[in-house]
């Protein structure tokens, strides 16, 4: 794979055998894999969430038993406290079976194919609209970071 940890704007270059076509197909590539990101991060809302929710019910079976209701503090840690969420399944055990099962495998498949099309290249496709839509010479509209001003 393509090392452009140097140069992070290198790492946009676009290859000159890389067509317009190919461009916008890695954009939608890149697109649906951070929308798993996305997703991937309401796993993690939902993993930590239920977690929360779970050890907030210590809380409620302390004060139901302080209330002087010991039968509904009773049922409440023998059917909800540390359930499954899904038969056999905590949430970090969704979260693990997903990254294991797809994440990891989107991950690798985009970079391979990347690397494959666009030697390793990201972003190409944000990288051409900001190319097309910068106002050149503008001082908040530089190619790079390192670009002087005007230019």
């Amino acid at each position: 794979m393509s090392d452009h940890r140097g140069n992070p704007e290198e790492a946009r270059q676009r290859p000159d055998r890389v067509p317009d076509a190919t461009v916008e197909a890695l954009g939608a590539l890149s697109k649906a894999l951070e929308t798993t990101e996305r997703a991937r991060g309401r796993l993690y809302d939902f993993h930590q969430l239920t977690g929360g929710a779970d050890f907030e019910l210590d809380r409620a079976v302390r004060l139901l038993r302080e209330a002087g209701h010991a039968a509904s503090a009773d049922r409440v840690e023998r059917e909800i406290l540390g359930r499954n969420v899904i038969p056999g399944h905590w949430t970090f055990q969704i979260v693990e079976a997903y990254n294991a099962t797809y994440y990891e495998a989107f991950k690798r498949v985009e970079a391979e194919i990347r690397e494959e099309l666009a030697d390793g290249a990201d972003h190409l496709f944000e990288a051409r609209l900001k190319e097309e839509r910068r106002t050149h010479g503008h001082p908040d509209h530089r190619a790079t970071p390192d670009e002087a001003p005007g230019t």
